[in-house]
C-alpha cells in the first residue's frame, strides 16, 4: 500500500547537513595509499555471484523502499485500539495485509514512473535496469493477491476495508497520481489501512473513524510537500504542512503519555517544515517529506495512547528509532 507518497522517489544517498556516517566501531576510514590498520591482510577475491546477488537484493530493496515498512503496523495497532481491540491473531493479519498492499504500491509507482524515471531518476532500480519492469509488475500483482488474502482470513469486516484500500493504492499508481485529487486518495489510502486494523480487531470502524481522519490529515500534508520535491517550489504548501501538525497535535488530548507522543510527533516535522518554506529546495524539500514520512510513526503511537492503550502505543513507538536506522542505508522517499 503506498501509504506515504509513493510520488516521493529520488533516492538521496546522504540527507544534506548530516554528517558522513563514521566507519563501524568508530574507526577512521582508511585513507588511500596508506596501509590498512591492524598491519597487511592478504585480499580475498569477491565472488562475483553473491556480488550480483547482493546488487539485487540492494535493488528491489530501493524498489519497495524497504525502511519506509516500519511506518506500517502502527496503523494497524493504531485502529485496534480505537475499537478497544489488544493486538492477537486479527491485527497480525492486518499487519501483514497492510504490508503487502503498502509495498505493491511501491513497486506498481516505480513501474508507472518508468519513463520519467528515465529521464529524471536514471538511478532507480528500473531505468538504471537492475530490476526489470515486468518483475515490479508481477510484484505489484503478486503483493495485491497476498494483502487481500491476508485481509479474508482476517474475516468479511477486514477484506471489506481491504479491497477499497487496493484500489486506491491502484488507481493512485496509475491515474490519479499528477491529478488534483492525489494527495486525497493518498490520504484515504494510509485512512483505510488504519481502518483495516480496526475492522481485523473488532469487526467494526466507526470508533476509529476520528483517528483515521487525523493520520489522513498528516498524511495529505507530506504528499502535498512531496509533490515539488524534485524540483523546489512554492513555501505555500510546506507552511500548510506545518499548520497541519500543529492542528493535529493539538486535537490530541491532554495526557501525559499522548502529550509526550504528541509533541514528538511535532518536533519530528515543525524545523524540516520550517526550513522547506524559509528555502523551497528540493535537497531541504525532501528533507521535509522524509521528516513527514518519519512522524507517522509517532504520530500512531499518540492515537494509541489517546484510546488507552498504552503499550500498544510504547510498541508503536518503538519502531521509530528502527525506521531512522534502517532510512540511514536506504532513502525512504
Amino acid at each position: 500500500m503506498s501509504a506515504v507518497p509513493t510520488g516521493t522517489h529520488d533516492h538521496v544517498p546522504h540527507e544534506p547537513g548530516r554528517p558522513v556516517p563514521s566507519a563501524p566501531h568508530g574507526r577512521a576510514p582508511h585513507e588511500p595509499g596508506k596501509p590498512a590498520p591492524g598491519g597487511p591482510r592478504s585480499r580475498v577475491p569477491c565472488s562475483p555471484g553473491r556480488s550480483r546477488s547482493g546488487g539485487r537484493l540492494r535493488a528491489w530493496a530501493e524498489l519497495l523502499r524497504l525502511p519506509a515498512l516500519f511506518t506500517v503496523p502502527g496503523d494497524a495497532l493504531a485502529g485496534a485500539a480505537a475499537v478497544g481491540a489488544r493486538p492477537g491473531r486479527g491485527c497480525l493479519l492486518a499487519i501483514g495485509s497492510s504490508l503487502c498492499l503498502y509495498e505493491a504500491g511501491m513497486a506498481l509507482n516505480d513501474w508507472a514512473d518508468r519513463a520519467e524515471d528515465a529521464v529524471e531518476r536514471p538511478h532507480r532500480p528500473l531505468p538504471s535496469g537492475r530490476v526489470r519492469p515486468a518483475a515490479a509488475l508481477t510484484a505489484a500483482c503478486a503483493l495485491t493477491a497476498a494483502g487481500l488474502a491476508l485481509a479474508a482470513r482476517a474475516g468479511r469486516p477486514a477484506l471489506a476495508v481491504a479491497t477499497p484500500l487496493a484500489a486506491t493504492v491502484w488507481s493512485y499508481d496509475l491515474l490519479l497520481k499528477r491529478t488534483p485529487a492525489g494527495p486525497a486518495a493518498m490520504a484515504a489510502a494510509r485512512a483505510l489501512d488504519l481502518l483495516l486494523g480496526a475492522a481485523a480487531g473488532a469487526g467494526r470502524v466507526r470508533p476509529a473513524l476520528s483517528s483515521a481522519a487525523l493520520l489522513g490529515t498528516h498524511t495529505l500534508a507530506v504528499t502535498v510537500v512531496s509533490r515539488q520535491e524534485t524540483r523546489g517550489g512554492s513555501p505555500l504548501a510546506p507552511l500548510a504542512a506545518l499548520a497541519a501538525t500543529g492542528a493535529v497535535t493539538r486535537l490530541l488530548p491532554d495526557r501525559p503519555l499522548t502529550t509526550a507522543l504528541a509533541l514528538g510527533y511535532a518536533e519530528t516535522t515543525a524545523r524540516p517544515y520550517l526550513h522547506a518554506s524559509l528555502n523551497p529546495s528540493p535537497p531541504l524539500t525532501q528533507r521535509a517529506v522524509g521528516a513527514g514520512i518519519r512522524a507517522t510513526i509517532p504520530l500512531q503511537a499518540a492515537l494509541a495512547a489517546r484510546a488507552g492503550a498504552g503499550a500498544t502505543a510504547l510498541i508503536t513507538a518503538a519502531l521509530g528509532p528502527l525506521a531512522a536506522r534502517a532510512a540511514r542505508r536506504v532513502s525512504v522517499t
